[in-house]
């Protein structure tokens, strides 16, 4: 079969002339062409960049990503939402070379090292009460794995065989995994793989977005709470968990919703006897307002899973933090057989462990959270200029995200065609004015590291305000 690549330039045989291709490419170029020809992308169909060129990124600094031929551009989505502070922090850079020095990696199957012991300690202080055990991975699904895989083997642990499912909202995602796309439901995602995927229980979304003239978004989300009674209500004998993204599915196009429908879906477990996974993987560490999203409805679920910003966007790794009941259950002679016998490679790696640290010591020494509900009011305000917008249905914002909802015609609610792809429009104009915007279909959105200050952010609304009136022409 004949492989497909780029044709590099009209009237050129890269066979017989790299040397010249090569002598006359920029160093972008040069990049560009050799990625191609070995790099299979993330998330991409790879035959856009057959007229999309590849942005290849020489260093970091700060808020902005420079390329190799010295253009920089604004990291408006934080790095797909991992960078909290900056590329190339120095004192996460320092807390990283410290302990490269001292221990790289080692099995955590009977071994422990500071950094993780010391990140254990740390997370239970910080987390909301209850959570006291904490089992590492190294990616946001495989964290999700994890709490599934955990709350499934709790209930056969505990003689409850019949508990087997799982309850998810509407337009969640949870991950790329099997399990983690099984318990998630944006059928760009799933839809492929529905066959190899154990069913589960879906329940409307209480998004906001769908509110009715008028309603609140704390009325809209109580009144979408009766279907996930409901569930709960007919399924309770058979459901191990409900799993939940706390206040922005974001995945799902950034939709948001009111704290009360945590406090209304913790009561409704508790009396029907089912799990709560809080997948704060995304959202947590500050990006809705406060340290955890669950704090802002005073709930603590059954297991949280974290990761993204866990390390401030420097290395991978993944944490389910769960309650001493749950290790409870697990904890018993070797031949009784009640082990959780799940494990990765790099669990509890010490280099991501350091910079997690450092990561929690900026928030500690750097009054983060005060911080971000100033910058979070000024994002407010910078998006007043397309909140009227003809194309703008809805502009939305939980802490650090702030989402544009695009469409045809406001007035009559129409929408674009997705096969348009009017948000790709808008990410290749953000390119050529220097920031890195990556919409989500029709959904353009800011979630952006800490960092950035209101000059920057007064740019990145410039920019998007033309970037919608170019992509929706």
């Amino acid at each position: 079969m004949r492989r497909p690549t780029p044709s590099p330039r009209i009237g050129l045989d890269t066979r017989t002339d790299l040397p010249l291709i090569m002598s006359t490419l920029s160093r972008n170029e040069e990049m560009a062409r050799r990625d191609l020809g070995v790099v299979w992308h993330p998330c991409t169909q790879m035959k856009d960049h057959e007229r999309l060129p590849l942005v290849p990124v020489a260093r970091g600094e700060g808020v902005w990503l420079y390329d190799f031929d010295g253009r920089r551009y604004l990291d408006a989505i934080s790095s797909w939402w991992v960078n909290l502070f900056g590329h190339a922090n120095p004192r996460i850079n320092d807390a990283v070379r410290a302990q490269l020095g001292k221990l790289e990696h080692v099995i955590l199957a009977g071994f422990t090292h500071a950094p993780v012991l010391e990140l254990s300690e740390r997370l239970v202080r910080l987390l909301p009460t209850g959570l006291a055990r904490c089992f590492y991975a190294d990616n946001g699904s495989s964290a999700v794995e994890v709490a599934v895989k955990m709350s499934f083997h709790y209930w056969q642990n505990r003689g409850r065989r019949r508990k087997t499912r799982f309850i998810t909202l509407s337009n969640s995602y949870h991950g790329e995994t099997l399990g983690a796309l099984a318990v998630g439901d944006v059928s760009l995602y799933k839809d492929t793989y529905r066959p190899l995927l154990m069913d589960v229980i879906t329940v409307p979304s209480p998004d906001c977005h769908g509110r009715e003239p008028g309603e609140t978004w704390e009325a809209h989300s109580r009144r979408m709470f009766g279907p996930m009674e409901e569930a709960l209500a007919a399924h309770a004998d058979e459901v191990a968990a409900v799993i939940v993204e706390p206040l922005v599915q974001c995945a799902g196009s950034m939709r948001m919703y009111h704290p009360v429908y945590l406090r209304l879906l913790r009561e409704a477990c508790d009396r029907h006897g089912v799990h709560l996974i809080a997948d704060e993987i995304a959202v947590g560490f500050g990006r809705t307002g406060t340290m955890f999203a669950c704090e802002q409805a005073a709930v603590s679920p059954d297991f949280m899973c974290l990761s993204k910003g866990l390390t401030g966007g420097y290395l991978p790794l993944s944490v389910v933090v769960t309650t001493e009941e749950v290790y409870g259950a697990f904890y018993d002679d070797y031949t009784r057989l009640t082990a959780f016998l799940h494990s990765h490679s790099y669990t509890g790696n010490p280099l991501a462990c350091a910079a997690a640290l450092a990561t929690l010591d900026i928030f500690e020494s750097d009054r983060v959270i005060e911080r971000n509900v100033a910058l979070a009011r000024h994002m407010a305000r910078a998006a007043d200029r397309f909140r009227d917008h003809a194309n703008v249905a809805e502009v939305r914002q939980t802490g650090m995200i702030l989402a544009a909802e695009l469409v045809r015609d406001r007035s009559t609610g129409e929408r674009f065609d997705w096969r348009e792809r009017r948000g790709l429009k808008l990410y290749e104009f953000a390119l050529s004015q220097g920031a890195l915007l990556r919409p989500l279909g029709n959904v353009v959105y800011w979630m952006p590291p800490y960092v950035m200050d209101e000059s920057q952010i007064d740019f990145l609304a410039d920019v998007t305000l033309r970037g919608i009136d170019i992509a929706c022409a």
